[in-house]
């Protein structure tokens, strides 16, 4: 007779259908371990002092952001107060005007 042509026509051996190294449940002593590993390294990790005084926050910013607030920036220099200022003053014109509103709606209908 003629040998097989494919795999699926080989006979089977009982051997080469077992699986040697299946993996092993979930659970049991070695989850435990790396479960309390993870969390020592996350209490470590927590309160570990930053190693420089950029990484603690304190470091200041980038030098983009430095270039938006030195003299030599390009662009319109307005004071904090003034801008508290207009936006208090738009914020008491729209209210102004909605107000208006009402009184010439109501004396012309």
């Amino acid at each position: 007779m003629s040998s097989p042509t494919s795999p699926m026509e080989q006979p089977s051996t009982g051997a080469s259908t077992a699986r040697p190294n299946s993996p092993k449940p979930p659970g049991g002593p070695a989850t435990a371990i790396r479960r309390k590993a993870a969390s020592d390294f996350k209490d470590k990790a927590a309160n570990a002092r930053p190693s420089s005084t950029r990484a603690a926050g304190a470091g200041g910013s980038s030098s983009t952001m430095l270039k938006l607030y030195t003299d030599e920036s390009p662009g319109l220099k307005v004071d904090p107060v003034v801008v508290l200022v207009l936006s208090v003053g738009f914020i008491i014109s729209v209210v102004g005007l909605h107000i208006m509103a009402k009184i010439t709606k109501r004396f012309t209908s």
